[in-house]
């Protein structure tokens, strides 16, 4: 099976349910309607539109959100480029690999569109991206980038998705777009001093667990955009993130550890076990709750203080490598003087245990798990960005 067939089947398909509206949503898009009918040119001043998208509920639906998500990214649709065709952008470098990645897409679009109406949304896709890229240079595709560009398509059309992906490009993704990803990774570690600050018993259980922050990538590249089945409640997050600060992804994340902490408690401690439970978001997530709880977080804690936690937590961690670095050279260097002196010794002294029934059980027992989240893992983050 080719990675292409893999991630087809693991990528999790979007579910655009139509749910009635409760009476609060019902009030709040009235609201909205009415601050609308009231402006000028259907402009809300920023500071009332970004309380809108904050509070409960953001921009309610789509034909809200396909007027002011442009407001809210700074974008003006009075002043919009033409695009080009899809025939122009195929002499670019990326144009195989991005249509590559937006034919992997298929289970991001609404399911029973017309066939026709699906290939010029993923044409239009293809060429929104490659737009970006193309007039950035500096700016590296990463896959990854086609769920945050498809949500923008889906709402605000071709041309507007593409002023939006354009300014969010040079300012929230910029660092995602670097040559590498060392930059984002160490974005990511900023959860940690997060979580400590706010329960160190979940901190400490996760340092152990040697997890790491790779569960979170997808997160972090995606706007979660690649990891929930709920459109509704990945346009919901969308409007958080583009009326909050560039790094607030990150405290989206915190909230969410936080928030599961029973349930990580659960686990073992160990990477395998951890990670399997963290990579897979619960459909059943408040996020309501949870985007109040980052709020609170990004108001409680400033990023010059998280900045030096985390400079603390990579010379702790680069220290641990070198002891254990030192440690494994010693042991070498002392089977190599041991089969040197005595070239007959052979494994089984060294390690007369090893192959013993119990151990080969253990061993393959561990295996097993380890592969199938291998395996997970590696088709979750191939669309991420991960190879």
């Amino acid at each position: 099976m080719s990675n292409v067939d893999e991630i087809k089947i693991d990528q999790p398909a979007l579910s655009f349910e139509n749910s009635p509206e409760n009476d609060d949503e019902h009030r709040k898009r009235l609201e909205i309607e009415e601050l609308i009918a009231q402006s000028d040119n259907q402009n809300i001043s920023l500071n009332t539109l970004k309380k809108l998208a904050l509070t409960s509920y953001g921009l309610v639906n789509d034909n809200l959100r396909r007027i002011l998500w442009p407001q809210l990214a700074g974008v003006d649709v009075t002043t919009l480029e033409r695009a080009p065709t899809l025939h122009e952008l195929q002499n670019h470098p990326e144009y195989n690999q991005v249509v590559l990645d937006v034919n992997r897409s298929l289970k991001r679009f609404p399911p029973g569109i017309p066939y026709e109406q699906r290939i010029a949304l993923q044409d239009q896709l293809t060429v929104l991206i490659l737009r970006v890229i193309k007039k950035y240079p500096n700016l590296r595709y990463y896959q990854g980038y086609h769920d945050v560009a498809v949500t923008f398509l889906l709402v605000a059309g071709e041309e507007v998705a593409y002023a939006i992906m354009e300014q969010l490009s040079t300012t929230h993704f910029s660092e995602c777009m670097q040559e590498t990803m060392e930059a984002t990774q160490r974005r990511l570690m900023f959860i940690w001093p997060v979580v400590n600050f706010e329960n160190p018993e979940l901190y400490q259980f996760l340092q152990r667990s040697t997890v790491g922050t790779l569960f979170a990538l997808p997160w972090y590249l995606t706007w979660f955009g690649h990891s929930l089945n709920s459109y509704k409640a990945v346009v919901r997050l969308y409007d958080y993130f583009l009326a909050s600060p560039m790094y607030t992804p990150i405290f989206v994340t915190a909230a969410i550890l936080l928030h599961r902490s029973n349930e990580i408690f659960k686990e073992d401690c160990d990477m395998a076990s951890v990670h399997c439970l963290l990579s897979r978001l619960p459909e059943d997530l408040p996020f309501e709750v949870l985007l109040k709880t980052s709020s609170k977080l990004y108001d409680k804690y400033s990023l010059t203080v998280i900045e030096k936690e985390v400079e603390i937590l990579i010379l702790k961690e680069k220290e641990q490598r070198n002891v254990e670095e030192k440690l494994l050279l010693e042991r070498r260097k002392k089977l190599t003087r041991s089969v040197s002196k005595n070239p007959s010794y052979s494994l089984s002294h060294w390690f007369p245990n090893l192959l013993t029934p119990k151990s080969l059980l253990v061993t393959t027992a561990v295996s097993i798990v380890v592969g199938v989240c291998a395996y997970y893992y590696k088709n979750q983050y191939l669309a991420a960005g991960i190879s």
